[in-house]
């Protein structure tokens, strides 16, 4: 899941320029604001571009000219664009332009399409892009019809870093007509292939980004964001100026592994079990979270001993690696960035312009700028003191001015009015001068602006200009604290009641545009949110009801669950996004639509224990209940379990959820309950109840890889061993784990949780590893994937070479959401088998033995017949 979600508006600030009203101190216009190009400001207020040669009338000076056509690509596949530029030398000056430029276009069938156009200022260049939609030959022609400049001063057009710059000219000027030849241009049916898309990085990264990976600006961004600005492809909210209350980070990616890369203790924080006399209660702090991340930079203010001393510390650090670039003190820490875009050369030309940002702290009565590199202040300048400010969009700032502490609101009647001013101003430049820095000035019926910058009820849709007061009834006209289930209102004539009065201003004009009152009571105002044109208000009851901006109740939202979320127990905020906005409720997270107001869907979080918590879900099972605020980014929600007030000893279980925005799937949990922080280049930050700051995205890996050091045999079997490891600063050198195995093994390694898991019954597994043999003529032999083992991050596999000679024996691991990718070599010498040895006529010995044997008897025979015949032959005598 990669959903990135962008912003498509083109400019800002037409909201606020209607304003006009009595002020206190007198408005100046802008000088950031809207400036019409093209004025001549001189004798006659003439345009400052040339005009045809009136009849009857001679120049002082003519001149002739020459004209210069080019395009490209040439040759262009049809259907693409090709883009033409135009040009005469000489120009006519700085502060004057050219008129009607045309250039006669005539496609392979004879038919002619004709642009015409005028030139920027000073170098009297043009240019357009054109789609080609047949194939064959086409011409291209410029002709300049003449062009006549009568005498006087031409001042350049404010809007351009030479506005105001005068050139008198004493004598008229005539430029001669003019054109170029016929150029030729082919069009075939082959693409002609533009530079390749640079796809969004899967991989581990860092920044600075190079240009030429112009398409990653869909996964970058800094926090917080300050909108309405240009960009592309948000499916669905578009045109969004920035409000605290949507929690909603519209750029970036978002981790979508547990992995944690990096931590620390929270500086001054002592956190965890006490033990001994204390028993199971426990300190819970948090580790803190930036306010501001600027180029993978963290801006963050912490209270620690520096230089001897307590005190507060300014720091900037990394946020891949949380490496501390540096620390400043006695400063008031900014929240918010500005960026200053410069001003381009001559009007309308989109010239190369850098973009200068600065980081804001609105303090008292000072505007402080500072350098985002070094900290150093670069402005520090007086500004009015006002009862309360929001930084609504880049560069802009709406602001009360208390006049009088008299009167007020109060809670049923209409404040008084002409007591509070609302000021729209801008923090750009480093003008000291307030007024230079004014837009507009009106009468505001109200102390605050909300919803965190004076009071709680207060939602407001900066796009569409409204802001909301709602408030409970009371008929008392005690003041109201605003708490859920504690202040009761009664009625003489209908005894006990409840009720909530809602009141939409307009930030244009600052009169009440509607008010009404309801029975229905309000649950707190800081659940209310205004977006998509309605404003929802959410009820006692467990429903949400929504009135358009004329004040028409459009729908009532469907019912939360009983029994915990249907009385709306829950956090104290709230958050919208993707056409959607989320309640977190002690049953769940829910998502309600914005048109119609139905569920769309319900997250759980089945407790560990039934035993551990007594929140339940409407099936009775026991859930975790979650009353916090949360942040979205790249469809992911990010919010994790607590409860009104802890009690002690510490609900066990509890953690951090990122949860699908559009379906309510799980993506992954950790057992590291805290507040989320800011979303940025795919990293969070965590500030968690034990004390430490945790920063989850993805981390480094590194692969190693070894075969036998000596030559090997041909057809002898060898093992290939390696071992892929985790570098993130958090556990370097411990084994890279699969995603299913990344919580266990974060928890054990974090937060002294068991490596077989709660119930005994987790196995860590590890990654995969693709094992490569290249040969010395450059063939590749896949020798596998094995998969490391995931308690000790090794890997062996057993392998025959093939053939002798030189191999390269690689281990590529292709990283995923938790880790970059990484590999490593080793080298293999395969020589030729052991010698046979030949095979030799051996040498049989006979066995005489019964041979002999034979000859033993007939030699015996032999005897005893000679024996007998010897005898018988001496009987006979």
């Amino acid at each position: 899941m990669n959903l990135t979600t962008k912003l498509t508006k083109a400019t800002a600030m037409a909201l606020f320029l209607l304003m006009t009203t009595i002020v206190i101190v007198q408005a100046q216009p802008s000088y950031l604001g809207p400036q019409g190009y093209g004025f001549y400001t001189g004798t006659n207020l003439r345009d400052n571009g040339s005009m045809q040669l009136p009849s009857g009338v001679t120049a002082d000076k003519t001149v002739e000219t020459t004209p210069f056509l080019s395009f490209r690509p040439n040759p262009v596949g049809i259907g693409q664009a090709i883009i033409v530029n135009i040009w005469l030398d000489p120009g006519p000056s700085v502060t004057r332009y050219f008129r009607d430029f045309k250039v006669i276009i005539t496609k392979p069938d004879g038919t002619q399409d004709i642009k015409t156009m005028n030139s920027y200022f000073a170098d009297s260049t043009a240019w357009f892009e054109y789609v080609v939609d047949q194939t064959g030959t086409w011409r291209l022609k410029f002709e300049f019809p003449g062009a006549y400049f009568p005498a006087g001063n031409y001042t350049m057009p404010a809007g351009t870093s030479y506005s105001g710059f005068t050139e008198n000219y004493p004598k008229s000027l005539y430029y001669r007509p003019t054109s170029t030849a016929e150029q030729s241009l082919t069009v075939q049916e082959a693409v002609v292939y533009p530079w390749p898309a640079s796809p969004l990085p899967k991989d581990y990264w860092a920044r600075p980004v190079v240009p030429e990976n112009r398409e990653w600006v869909s996964v970058m961004g800094d926090f917080p964001w300050r909108g309405p600005g240009v960009s592309i492809n948000w499916p669905e909210d578009t045109n969004r100026y920035w409000s605290q209350a949507y929690s909603f980070t519209p750029y970036v990616e978002a981790p979508e592994s547990s992995h944690i890369v990096w931590k620390r203790p929270g500086p001054g924080v002592i956190s965890g079990l006490y033990g001994g006399d204390m028993g199971t209660i426990s300190m819970s702090s948090g580790g803190g979270n930036p306010t501001i991340i600027y180029q993978g930079r963290c801006y963050q203010t912490v209270t620690k001993p520096f230089n001897g001393e307590t005190q507060n510390v300014w720091q900037c650090y990394d946020l891949r690696t949380g490496e501390i670039y540096w620390e400043r003190t006695g400063v008031a820490a900014p929240s918010t960035i500005e960026y200053s875009k410069g001003l381009p050369s001559v009007p309308g030309a989109d010239s190369a312009v850098g973009v200068t940002a600065t980081l804001i702290a609105i303090s008292g009565n000072r505007l402080i700028k500072y350098n985002p590199a070094t900290g150093a202040a670069s402005t520090n300048i007086s500004i009015p003191t006002f009862a309360t400010s929001v930084y609504y969009m880049n560069g802009y700032v709406l602001s009360v001015q208390t006049l009088s502490t008299t009167g007020g609101p109060g809670k049923t009647g209409t404040p008084t009015a002409g007591i509070y001013r609302l000021i729209n101003w801008t923090t750009a430049g480093t003008s000291s001068n307030f007024n230079t820095r004014m837009i507009s000035n009106i009468t505001w019926p109200r102390a605050d602006l909300g919803p965190y910058g004076g009071g709680a009820g207060n939602p407001q849709d900066f796009d569409a200009g409204v802001a909301f007061n709602i408030r409970e009834i009371n008929f008392f006209d005690l003041p109201d604290m605003g708490y859920p289930y504690v202040d009761v209102s009664y009625d003489n004539a209908t005894g006990f009641r409840y009720g909530t009065r809602i009141q939409a201003y307009s930030y244009k004009t600052g009169q009440i545009l509607w008010d009404k009152s309801v029975e229905q009571s309000m649950y707190s105002g800081t659940t209310d949110v205004a977006d998509h044109g309605k404003v929802a208000v959410l009820m006692r009851d467990g429903r949400f009801y929504a009135w358009d901006y004329a004040g028409n109740l459009v729908w009532t939202s469907e019912q939360m669950d009983y029994p915990w979320d249907s009385p709306a127990f829950g956090a104290y905020s709230i958050a919208s996004a993707y056409g959607m906005f989320y309640r977190f409720g002690y049953g769940g997270v829910y998502a309600f639509d914005w048109d119609t107001g139905k569920i769309v869907w319900k997250y759980t979080a089945p407790a560990f224990s039934a035993y551990e918590t007594p929140y339940t879900d409407e099936n009775g099972t026991t859930v975790y209940s979650f009353n916090a605020g949360c942040q979205v980014a790249d469809g992911k929600i990010y919010v994790y379990n607590t409860e009104h007030t802890p009690s002690q000893p510490i609900t066990r279980g509890w953690g951090m959820h990122c949860i699908d925005a559009y379906t309510g799937d799980l993506v992954w949990k950790i057992k590291t309950p805290g507040a989320a922080g800011p979303v940025s280049d795919g990293y969070i930050s965590v500030s968690c109840n034990d004390g430490y700051q945790y920063v989850f995205g993805q981390g480094k890996s590194a692969t190693t890889v070894t075969t036998p050091d000596t030559a090997v045999s041909k057809g002898s079997t060898i093992t290939i061993k390696g071992t892929v490891l985790d570098m993130s600063p958090a556990q370097p050198g411990t084994p890279c784990v699969s995603k299913d195995s990344m919580t266990t093994q974060m928890e054990y390694l974090h937060r002294q949780m068991p490596i077989a898991g709660l119930w005994n019954n987790e196995t860590i597994t590890g990654v995969p590893v693709t094992l490569t043999a290249i040969k010395s003529d450059g063939n590749s032999i896949n020798i596998g994937t094995v998969t490391t083992e995931g308690y000790y991050g090794t890997f062996s596999k057993a392998w025959t070479p093939p053939e002798e000679g030189e191999y390269k024996i690689v281990a590529s691991f292709e990283g995923d959401e938790s880790y970059g990718s990484s590999g490593a070599a080793s080298g293999l010498t395969v020589g030729p088998a052991p010698a046979t040895p030949d095979t030799q006529q051996e040498i049989v010995v006979p066995d005489y033995s019964m041979t002999i044997a034979y000859a033993a008897v007939a030699i015996i025979a032999a005897v005893a017949i000679v024996g007998i015949a010897l005898f018988f032959a001496l009987r006979r005598r």
